[in-house]
């Protein structure tokens, strides 16, 4: 039995060592390769609709399987700032006329008072700024039926401390895209931008599975 445990713990260290690809939500699959041109009889003598480039049209991603350069420039800057108060007070008198023949002599003549009084203020601010730049080539997965490009794509960093992860996939409309075959992320539609990593450094920012445990059941 005691083999069994220390074997357990042996296979809980090994898994906790080893690095893994961590989880995207980038559109899947994240490339495609080219769709193979069937041999159809041609609209005129060398000329077919289904695979023609105009020979004088620039080398724009059209096709599935076709690369494209995403420029990434995000810049996003909110603030939010929220002020409340509030204030309640309420005061009270009652006494007891005296009057000839009611029971209870020794109440008449009383006074009494109460008041409360209620004070709320409340504050509150936040303030947030991300910048990320950089280029991607991604892959165009998918033709919609009115000419949009779906594009996915990953690129991965080796360093030596782990590796980094660079995703994006959206939806590009061809009329965005540059001569150089390039487009800005801010003309992209339903865009997915993911900047990750692994390695032991990015390791040691996360919870372990253990503690997640007990912290989802501490009352405190």
């Amino acid at each position: 039995m005691s083999k069994l445990i220390g074997w357990f713990l042996l296979v809980l260290l090994l898994a906790g060592c080893v690095t893994t690809t961590p989880p995207t939500a980038i559109h899947q699959p994240m490339t495609a390769r080219p769709e193979p041109r069937s041999v159809t009889p041609s609209n005129g003598a060398i000329f077919n609709v289904a695979s023609a480039r105009p020979l004088f049209e620039d080398r724009r991603a059209r096709f599935v399987g076709d690369t494209l350069t995403i420029n990434i420039r995000e810049k996003v800057q909110a603030s939010k700032k929220s002020e409340n108060k509030a204030t309640r007070s309420q005061k009270v008198d009652v006494s007891v006329p005296t009057i000839v023949g009611l029971p209870f002599k020794g109440a008449q003549g009383m006074a009494l008072a109460a008041s409360d009084a209620n004070n709320f203020d409340g504050k509150g601010e936040n303030t947030s700024s991300n910048d990320f730049t950089g280029a991607l080539a991604v892959t165009v997965i998918e033709v919609y039926p009115n000419g949009n490009l779906l594009v996915s794509g990953e690129k991965q960093i080796g360093l030596k401390e782990g590796e980094e992860f660079i995703r994006f996939s959206g939806v590009v409309n061809p009329n965005n895209i540059t001569a150089a075959n390039t487009v800005v992320s801010t003309q992209v539609a339903d865009a997915r931008i993911e900047y990750k990593a692994n390695g032991f450094l990015d390791s040691a920012q996360v919870m372990g599975w253990l503690g997640k445990f007990f912290l989802s059941f501490m009352p405190f």
